[in-house]
């Protein structure tokens, strides 16, 4: 393989991951990343583009956004407005096309890495509707007859919280990969990123605190890596003694974000 992600140095990423990362690029696939919030899914892009010194493009894709959205926009009305006012140029279509996300990857003399990230918030048809650009590197513009094909072939990765099923056709073109949730002793790499100089005991008993309220059976939102980062800087800000937290979960509203599930964490206290 070509490829060579090992992570940074502020992204902790598993073997497994990194394998799997180098795997996709080197098929020229692109990669379907799925996991629970607070896995590093979105982050993974950046720190590929990070690591092997590319520019990195973000398509958010949202619960109304289309395909075609990612490729480019023809804007109409600008046109029909510049018309009315007599602006010179207004018969030059090409003014009135901006390319999207996918559109900018192609375009790109350098290759960069492309996230189309959370791509399951959108309409079920959205995927299938990239199966041609994503396998040919190519689409038309009918509006100024133009063939847009990738000068470089962009590296792809897609996020997916699992909200809704991705197509059979649409999977068999990606390679996948389940980013499970970082295990205790991972997780404290990954804690170390945010705070080289924190006191172990504090860090080792919060992290036993925060895995133990993530096993509660009751807790219907399980606290992320986000959240149990912030949840430190809170201890620290609020002068907590590690002791403390052996018997107790300080500024718990921190880590939890439903009504239901602090008055779960109250009657399974410590």
């Amino acid at each position: 393989m070509t490829a060579n992600f090992q992570g940074t140095e502020r992204y902790v990423a598993s073997s497994e991951l990194m394998t799997v990362v180098n795997i996709a690029i080197t098929l020229q696939k692109p990669l379907l990343i799925k996991g629970e919030p607070g896995t590093g899914k979105t982050m993974l892009a950046q720190a590929v583009a990070d690591a092997l010194g590319k520019r990195l493009l973000i398509w958010n894709v949202k619960s109304t956004a289309k395909a075609q959205d990612g490729l480019y926009v023809y804007d109409v009305v600008q046109r029909l407005y510049d018309s009315q006012f007599g602006t010179h140029g207004v018969d030059d279509i090409a003014r009135y096309i901006k390319l999207g996300k996918l559109g900018e990857a192609f375009q790109s003399e350098e290759q960069v890495v492309l996230l189309i990230d959370e791509i399951d918030k959108a309409d079920l048809e959205f995927p299938n509707d990239l199966l041609w650009e994503l396998d040919q590197m190519e689409f038309y513009i009918p509006e100024t007859q133009e063939t847009v094909q990738a000068k470089q072939r962009p590296i792809v990765i897609i996020t997916s919280n699992a909200e809704k099923e991705l197509p059979d056709a649409f999977l068999r073109r990606c390679v996948f990969h389940y980013i499970e949730f970082p295990d205790q002793a991972q997780m404290e790499q990954i804690v170390r990123v945010h705070f080289g100089d924190l006191d172990k005991t504090l860090i080792r008993q919060a992290l036993a605190a925060f895995y133990w309220v993530r096993e509660l059976r009751e807790i219907e939102k399980k606290p992320s890596t986000s959240e149990l980062v912030d949840w430190l800087r809170a201890l620290v800000a609020g002068g907590v003694d590690p002791a403390r937290i052996a018997k107790e979960i300080p500024f718990a509203g921190v880590l939890l974000k439903k009504d239901k599930d602090l008055r779960a964490l109250a009657r399974n206290r410590r």
